[in-house]
């Protein structure tokens, strides 16, 4: 079956938590809350294929309690029959893609047997991106108590898809924190580093969830300067929003990746 390319960088939603998480030791619990509040995902799994042939179990969060067993065996073999795998590697490139609608069918009845019917997972949908010869594949799971992912879920996580699988190469390939992260950008890459240095501070804030009125005090301005500042910064990037300055920096994280 063949791959579906998804729209690059719609709008940000509620990923915002989790790309400030890249590179912290609890990047793996904000990314499940992420996409609990998002489509209620009971699990993920995140696994880097190479075109060499290996495969790492990278993440595991969530409800599953064997999922630790899950990934070692599809790490170890189940990768090579993962009906998915043509998908995934008939495409390249940093356009994250969604592979197609799961169906049990898909499937061989040993690899049904362990990773659906023992692990009480009902439905999933994956999205992946590569990153040179990595592929990073990103997989949501549903659980018999929840039942199968509702249409408007499913909307949703593919909305955020492009987000969530830059995020998750991001976090897996540096180390930098998310202050770092941002810093690099807007001091190297256009247009945020055509921002002045205040201008440049206050987006900063802007993106990790502060408040007008908590960006004045923290830089120790007035209101009115602080709105002054993003009034002018929004102005030279062309943009209006918070999630069009959020769209932005997600652009740039996924381009830094090639």
């Amino acid at each position: 079956m063949r791959s579906q390319p998804v729209p690059a960088y719609p709008a940000a939603g509620d990923t915002t938590s989790a790309v400030l998480a890249i590179g912290r030791p609890d990047f793996p619990n904000v990314l499940i809350d992420t996409l609990r509040r998002q489509a209620d995902v009971g699990h993920c799994m995140v696994f880097a294929l190479t075109r060499a042939g290996a495969a790492r179990c990278l993440l595991d969060a969530g409800n599953i309690p064997i999922g630790g067993d899950l990934g070692a065996a599809y790490a170890g073999q189940f990768h090579e029959s993962d009906p998915n795998r043509d998908a995934l590697f008939e495409r390249e490139g940093g356009a994250p893609i969604m592979l197609p609608a799961f169906a049990p069918r898909m499937y061989g009845a040993r690899y049904r047997k362990i990773f659906f019917q023992d692990s009480g997972i009902v439905d999933k949908c994956a999205t992946a991106i590569w990153t040179g010869d990595t592929c990073f594949y990103v997989n949501f799971y549903r659980l018999a108590a929840q039942g199968r992912f509702s249409a408007l879920q499913r909307e949703r996580l593919e909305a955020i898809a492009p987000a969530i699988a830059a995020s998750v190469a991001r976090h897996f390939q540096h180390t930098a924190t998310p202050d770092r992260t941002l810093a690099g950008l807007f001091a190297s890459c256009a247009p945020l580093a055509a921002l002045t240095p205040r201008e440049q501070e206050v987006c900063r804030r802007i993106l990790a969830g502060f408040s007008s009125e908590a960006i004045s005090k923290d830089l120790g301005v007035s209101l009115h300067s602080t709105l002054t500042y993003r009034k002018r910064a929004y102005e030279r990037l062309g943009i209006s929003s918070q999630s069009e300055l959020f769209a932005i920096v997600l652009r740039l994280l996924a381009c830094s990746l090639n």
